[in-house]
């Protein structure tokens, strides 16, 4: 389970508020960092989204006991090209909720098929950030997907107990 995720953003107050209705959330300036914002989901499981802005990068500080990591700011043009970074939220948002708060913002927003194993919303955060979104209909079969005997059979393993003890393993971390 992710509990939160850190991405940067043009606009991190603006994309955090709109990550917030996605989430059906909310999102706070974050006190420990000038110029972040955290979604808070809200939820159960302590769900976070820390928006930062961009051209930040994080730095491991081994001098700083209480965070580990320094943000720097780069003074110069951030490179905004795509990134290989995204990650796959479950929301209670509807389907149709979600796309009309994407489109709102113009961002590229559309629903995919992962080869009819399960289904989820792509939502490109300022047109540059993958987020993936599973309300709850698309979340189950998803987590269906995900388990040992569906990923043996899409992955062509061999059936053995080995294979599936590892998977087991990995899947409840």
């Amino acid at each position: 389970m992710i509990h939160h995720i850190s991405i940067s953003g043009r606009q991190p107050q603006q994309v955090a508020q709109v990550l917030a209705q996605l989430c059906q959330g909310q999102s706070a300036p974050f006190p420990h960092h000038e110029g972040s914002y955290v979604v808070l989901a809200l939820d159960p499981h302590g769900t976070m989204i820390e928006v930062i802005p961009q051209g930040t990068k994080l730095t491991p500080n081994s001098n700083d006991f209480v965070s580990g990591t320094t943000l720097v700011r780069s003074s110069e043009d951030s490179d905004t090209s795509y990134n290989p970074f995204h990650a796959a939220i479950s929301v209670s948002t509807p389907e149709a909720t979600i796309h009309e708060i994407a489109t709102r913002e113009g961002w590229h927003v559309v629903t995919c098929s992962r080869l009819g194993y399960f289904s989820i919303i792509e939502v490109w955060v300022e047109n540059q950030q993958l987020i993936e979104f599973l309300p709850p209909n698309f979340a189950a079969q998803y987590i269906d997907f995900m388990q040992p005997q569906s990923l043996q059979k899409f992955l062509s393993l061999p059936n053995n107990e080995a294979v599936e003890k590892l998977l087991s393993q990995n899947l409840r971390r």
